[in-house]
C-alpha cells in the first residue's frame, strides 16, 4: 500500500510514503506530487514509519505541530527490474501507484544534491495517467478518507 499526507506544519508539504517490508518507507514532498513527467519534484527521505501511521489524520500529531489528512491511498505495484527494497539500495524505485488521484507510474531516484544522501526525486512516468493540465495538489485539497482539509482540522483544534 502507499499513502500521501497532506502535512500543513510551519510550512506545507507532503508525505508520501511505501509500504515496504513491514514499515512505511517516507519522503517528504515539498510541492506535493505532479502528474506533469516533465516536472521533477524534490523528495527528501525521511525516517521509515509504522505502518499504523498510514490513515492517521488530525492536528498536532507526534510528527510536529500541525494538521496531517490522508491526501490519497491505495495499492502500489512494482514497475522497476528489481523490487522496491532493492531499489532504495540502489537509488532509483519505479512503482505504479492506484490511488484515487494518483495513478500509473511514478519514479524516486537518488539525487544526493548539495551532497545530501535524503534528496531524492519523484517524476511521474509519462504514461496514459500521465496528465500535463491537472495538478491535484493546488485543487484537491481534503482527505480521501475522511473529506475534511487540513483547514477544517485547524478549526476542529
Amino acid at each position: 500500500m502507499f499513502v500521501v499526507q497532506r502535512h500543513h506544519a510551519t510550512n506545507l508539504h507532503f508525505d508520501l510514503r511505501l509500504e515496504v517490508g513491514g514499515v512505511l518507507v517516507s519522503w517528504a514532498v515539498p510541492k506535493g506530487p505532479s502528474l506533469d513527467p516533465s516536472v521533477k519534484r524534490l523528495a527528501h527521505r525521511v525516517g521509515d514509519h509504522d505502518l499504523a501511521h498510514a490513515d492517521v489524520e488530525g492536528s498536532g500529531l507526534g510528527d510536529g505541530p500541525g494538521t496531517v489528512i490522508v491526501w490519497d491511498t491505495g495499492s502500489y505495484a512494482d514497475l522497476g527490474d528489481v523490487d522496491v527494497a532493492t531499489g532504495l539500495e540502489r537509488g532509483h524505485v519505479k512503482v505504479e501507484l492506484h490511488g484515487h488521484r494518483l495513478t500509473g507510474g511514478f519514479a524516486l531516484t537518488q539525487t544526493r544534491m548539495g551532497g545530501d544522501e535524503a534528496n531524492w526525486l519523484l517524476v511521474k512516468v509519462d504514461d496514459e495517467h500521465a496528465d500535463r493540465e491537472h495538478d491535484p495538489v493546488a485543487t484537491e485539497l481534503t482527505s480521501v478518507l475522511s473529506g475534511r482539509s487540513n483547514a477544517d482540522l485547524e478549526h476542529h483544534h
